[in-house]
């Protein structure tokens, strides 16, 4: 096999394979095997004809399509292999020469993956950001632990307050016509939680069980859904319940109940280390994106576009995977959200552009600088996968994990040592 190489436009090259004749000869040979079932010859029963009949009575082109099939695919990876090129899409190819007893010929024309051009990498100074914890936000957790401990009561008399829990059915129209999800049955709406739109939940402050309400609101102008866009709407309300929510007292035996500590003070101390360590997490994670925006602005390299497509692919199946998990699919969402797929697919493009540029600027600063991982590093990390799945034989499960994930292992520890170089060579300003 002999392989010439050009390089026809930024990011796109083209192969000439020219495979020996007796290899080819050989593809035709296999084709034959496949396809000599089909062919119906005189004087032959059906399957039984030989190649050299087949080829006469029907022609030699019956058995290229299959021979090229197999030639492309025996020769085109080994082709890419050997002059270290990495596509990033499948090939164009064109057939330049074929016939039995010749040299099979043919070119590949394909998409590669850019060259990155590094600029400044070390030495780059970064902002630093810091969160604090407020004793807002201890507060906060600590009520929201009691609104799960709450425990909830029938008022038998009484009116609809602020901080009740009215169970409604309710029915909303829009100049006099109903609209799409705009109607439930035996829902809990807590008043107060700015759960509903406009004023919605304050006029139903007041009512008592069983009455009926006309509300009247206005949806917001960026509500999502071109029909109701800022439109004002009028919800015809039954209130069939009104619930109370007693909340606990926030004292030590509350404390004993819902955690380890003995008293309050403890769990406030935990509570507020347990923020501090979200918000340092936080702060380094910014860090680093921060780190590898600066470095990334000193880069000149030129995407290709079915990169980026290649990308908003992934990003869009795992949206899919997340709403699978809450009982959705992409349709419902699109209806919910008033979108399509084009338009979340241009929403997600520059995000994606961002991740593919990214990433392959690690990959060219890990080339750089010669990063490496060696076995005990991927068995370590093998392992904390194996943790987070949960196994109970984390040793045969980090095993399997590095007969099946090897490469995207040896991917995410390569990645993580590139950041804490970059990170560590970065200066600090405040």
């Amino acid at each position: 096999m002999n392989v010439k190489v050009e390089k026809i436009e930024t990011n796109v090259v083209k192969l000439e394979i020219a495979v020996e004749a007796k290899e080819f000869d050989a593809a035709l040979k296999k084709s034959y095997s496949k396809n000599v079932k089909r062919f119906n010859v005189p004087g032959f029963r059906k399957g039984k004809a030989p190649m050299a009949i087949i080829k006469k009575y029907y022609g030699e082109g019956v058995l290229y399509e299959d021979a090229i099939n197999f030639c492309c695919e025996d020769t085109y990876p080994k082709a890419v292999e050997e002059n270290d090129i990495k596509p990033i899409d499948y090939p164009e190819i064109d057939i330049v020469q074929v016939e039995s007893g010749k040299e099979f010929i043919y070119t590949a024309k394909v998409t590669v993956t850019p060259e990155v051009q590094l600029g400044q990498y070390k030495g780059l100074e970064v902002k630093e950001v810091k969160y604090e914890v407020k004793d807002e936000e201890v507060d906060n957790q600590l009520k929201a632990m009691q609104e799960k401990n709450a425990r909830i009561e029938t008022k038998v008399d009484g009116e609809v307050e602020k901080g009740d829990i009215a169970v409604i059915d309710f029915k909303g129209f829009v100049e006099e016509k109903e609209f799409e999800g705009g109607e439930g049955k035996d829902y809990k709406l807590e008043i107060g939680s700015g759960t509903f739109i406009d004023n919605f939940e304050e006029q139903l402050v007041g009512a008592k069980k069983d009455e009926k309400r006309e509300i009247k609101v206005t949806f917001p102008e960026e509500y999502g859904n071109e029909e109701l866009n800022g439109k004002p709407a009028t919800f015809e309300v039954t209130v069939k319940e009104i619930q109370k929510k007693e909340l606990p007292a926030l004292d030590d035996e509350f404390t004993k109940e819902v955690s380890e500590f003995d008293t309050l003070d403890e769990l406030k101390a935990d509570t507020r280390k347990k923020l501090e360590e979200a918000n340092e997490l936080r702060a380094k994670r910014e860090f680093e994106e921060s780190v590898l925006d600066s470095v990334c602005e000193n880069v000149e390299v030129e995407i290709p576009e079915v990169m980026i497509k290649k990308e908003v692919d992934m990003m869009l199946r795992d949206l899919e995977m997340r709403l699978r998990y809450q009982g959705l699919d992409l349709q419902t969402y699109y209806q919910y959200t008033n979108n399509t797929e084009e338009k979340v697919r241009d929403y997600m493009k520059e995000t994606a552009e961002k991740r593919v540029k990214t990433n392959l600027v690690v990959d060219q600063i890990a080339k750089e600088e010669n990063v490496e991982v060696n076995e005990e590093e991927l068995l370590e990390k093998a392992k904390e996968m194996a943790k987070q799945y949960g196994s109970k034989d984390t040793e045969k499960t980090a095993k399997l994990v590095m007969e099946s994930q090897k490469n995207i292992l040896k991917t995410e520890i390569i990645n993580q040592k590139v950041i804490e170089m970059l990170v560590n060579n970065s200066k600090i300003v405040a």
